[in-house]
C-alpha cells in the first residue's frame, strides 16, 4: 500500500507542476496585456502561443523529472528544494527559448516570457513550500501508519532496524508480539519490546490504534495463523506476511479482502487489506473532501453566523459541542457539532438511559427532553448541527462520506466483525443517514450498512450519497 501510495504522490506532484506551469504561462499573457492596456477580449492567445504550451508541457515533464525534483522531500532541506526547483525551471526555460530560437518562432513578447518565467517560479516556490510544510508536519502526524509485528527473532530485528534506517515518518511501530509467553516483556531492538502474545491478537487490535499486523515470522510457526488473521479481517486491520517463498501452504481465502504482492522497506511481502485496493481513487476522495470542506466553510460563513447567534439567543451555554469518538482505527478525535442540547446533556444521559429506543450499544430516543426547543430540533432535523465537521475534514480527521464516527463507550461494546467500520475514515454522512426511516432500524442492520458502503466504496457512490443527503436536510427527515 505505501509504495503504491508513493507511486501516486510521485504522480500527482508532476502533474501538479506541469499545471502550475501552464497556469503562470496563461497568468504572464493576462499580466502582460494589463500592463500595456490591452484588451482581454477578443482573441486572447495568438496562434504561436498553443504551439509553445504543448513545448512547455513537454520540455518541462521531461527536465524536472530527470533533475531529481521529485526525490523523497524527507532527505532534503527547505532550501535544497528550492535551489533544485529554481535549477530545473532555469533550465526547462533556456531548452524552451532555445526550441523557439531553432523553430524559427518570432513574435513573441520578452515582456510576457520574463514574465512567465517570474510567476512560474514564484507558483512553483509556493507550491513547493506548501507541500514540503505539510510533509513535515505529517512527521509527527496522529495519521501515521502504525504497525504491530508478529515475531521477535532475525526478521524481525532485520525489518525493524530497515524501517529506523529509512527514517521513514509515516510509519510507526507499535511494538512486537511473539507466540512464547516467555519473550513478553524482552526488549529486541531500538527499544522495541514485546507486549503481548499472538494469541491475544483480539484483544491488542481492539485495545490499541494499530492499522496494519505484519507477520515477520513463518505462519507454519504460529499455530491457528490463519484465524489470527481472520480476526484482524474482521476488525478491518490490513495484514502484510513477509513470507519464506514460496507460499503453497497459504490458503487463505476471504470475500472481502483484496490480496497484493509488494515490496516492504526492499523486501517482498503479501499484503492483505479489507478496504479498497484503488489508493488512486482514495486520493482523489481526499482531494475532493478538503477542496469541498473549504469551500464549503467560505460559501456557509453566513449560515455558521446566524446558527450561533440562534443557538446563543436560545440557550446558555457554548455555541459548539465536541464530543471525544473514534476515527481512523480507532483513533480518538475531537468531532465538532452545532450545539443542540442543554450544557447538562451528558450528566442527565444516564437517567435516560431506560427510555433508550436503539438496540446495541447505541443511545437514541424520540423526543430527547435535552434538546433546545425548536432551534436544537431544527438544527437536528435538517442536518445543520453536523456542519462543523467541515473543520474535522480540514484536520484530516474525516471525510465527506463514510461510517458516522461512533462514541469509545459504543466501541467498546462492539462484537469484532463490528470494528471493521472503522478501517474507513468517518464521515459526515453515510448511508445509514440517508435510509428511510433510520432511527428504526436495528443497530446490527447499522453496522452492516457501513461494511456494505466500505466492501462496495467507489467515488460515484460517494457522490449519490452526498446528492441524498442534500434531499435529507431540505426535507428534514433528520432527528
Amino acid at each position: 500500500m505505501l509504495e503504491e501510495k508513493k507511486r501516486l504522490i510521485f504522480k500527482f506532484h508532476k502533474y501538479y507542476d506541469i499545471l502550475f506551469t501552464l497556469a503562470a504561462f496563461i497568468g504572464a499573457v493576462v499580466f502582460k496585456k494589463l500592463l500595456y492596456g490591452e484588451t482581454l477580449t477578443g482573441k486572447f492567445f495568438p496562434a504561436d502561443y498553443f504551439f509553445i504550451l504543448l513545448l512547455i508541457i513537454i520540455i518541462w515533464f521531461v527536465v524536472l523529472d530527470m533533475t531529481g525534483l521529485y526525490t523523497p522531500y524527507r532527505k532534503k532541506r527547505l532550501n535544497e528544494v528550492f535551489t533544485e526547483m529554481i535549477r530545473a525551471v532555469g533550465t526547462s526555460f533556456a531548452l524552451l527559448i532555445l526550441a523557439l530560437y531553432l523553430i524559427k518562432i518570432e513574435g513573441v513578447s520578452r515582456v510576457m516570457m520574463g514574465l512567465f518565467l517570474t510567476m512560474d517560479i514564484l507558483f512553483l516556490g509556493c507550491y513547493k513550500y506548501i507541500l514540503y510544510a505539510a510533509l513535515e508536519r505529517d512527521k509527527n502526524s496522529p495519521h501515521s501508519l502504525v504497525a504491530c509485528i508478529v515475531g521477535s527473532k532475525d526478521r524481525a530485528r532485520t525489518l525493524i532496524d530497515m524501517i529506523v534506517a529509512s527514517k521513514d515518518q509515516r510509519i510507526k511501530i507499535f511494538g512486537c508480539l511473539e507466540t512464547d509467553k516467555s519473550l513478553v516483556g524482552s526488549t529486541i531492538n531500538h527499544g522495541y519490546k514485546v507486549f503481548n502474545t499472538i494469541n491475544n491478537i483480539a484483544t491488542v487490535l481492539t485495545a490499541h490504534v494499530i492499522d496494519e499486523l505484519i507477520f515477520a515470522m513463518p505462519l507454519e510457526e504460529i499455530e491457528y495463523a490463519d484465524k489470527y488473521i481472520a480476526i484482524a479481517e474482521d476488525i478491518g486491520v490490513s495484514v502484510r506476511i513477509i513470507p519464506d517463498w514460496p507460499l503453497h501452504y497459504f490458503t487463505y481465502h476471504s470475500q472481502v479482502v483484496t490480496i497484493g504482492f509488494e515490496e516492504f522497506m526492499g523486501i517482498p511481502s503479501m499484503h492483505i487489506s479489507t478496504t479498497t485496493p484503488y489508493y488512486a481513487k482514495l486520493m482523489i476522495k481526499s482531494l475532493i473532501d478538503y477542496t469541498a470542506a473549504a469551500m464549503a466553510v467560505i460559501a456557509l460563513f453566513p449560515v455558521f453566523l446566524l446558527t450561533a447567534l440562534l443557538i446563543k439567543l436560545s440557550s446558555r451555554g457554548p455555541v459548539f459541542f465536541s464530543q471525544l469518538r473514534y476515527g481512523l482505527n480507532g483513533r480518538v478525535i475531537n468531532v465538532y457539532k452545532f450545539r443542540t442540547m442543554g450544557q447538562d446533556a451528558e450528566k442527565n444521559l444516564e437517567q435516560l438511559m431506560a427510555l433508550n429506543e436503539m438496540d446495541g450499544p447505541v443511545f437514541k430516543i424520540r423526543k430527547d427532553p435535552r434538546i433546545i426547543p425548536y432551534v436544537g430540533t431544527f438544527l437536528r432535523k435538517t442536518g445543520l448541527d453536523e456542519l462543523p465537521q467541515l473543520f474535522n475534514i480540514l484536520k484530516g480527521e474525516m471525510s465527506l462520506v463514510g461510517p458516522r464516527p461512533p462514541i469509545p463507550g459504543e466501541v467498546s461494546r462492539y462484537e469484532l466483525w463490528q470494528r471493521r467500520r472503522l478501517s474507513m475514515k468517518p464521515g459526515i454522512t453515510c448511508i445509514w443517514q440517508i435510509s428511510p426511516n433510520r432511527n428504526d432500524i436495528s443497530f446490527e442492520e447499522w453496522m452492516e450498512k457501513d461494511l456494505e458502503y466500505i466492501d462496495n466504496w467507489s467515488l460515484w457512490l460517494d457522490i449519490k450519497i452526498i446528492f441524498k443527503t442534500i434531499r435529507v436536510m431540505l426535507t428534514g427527515e433528520g432527528r
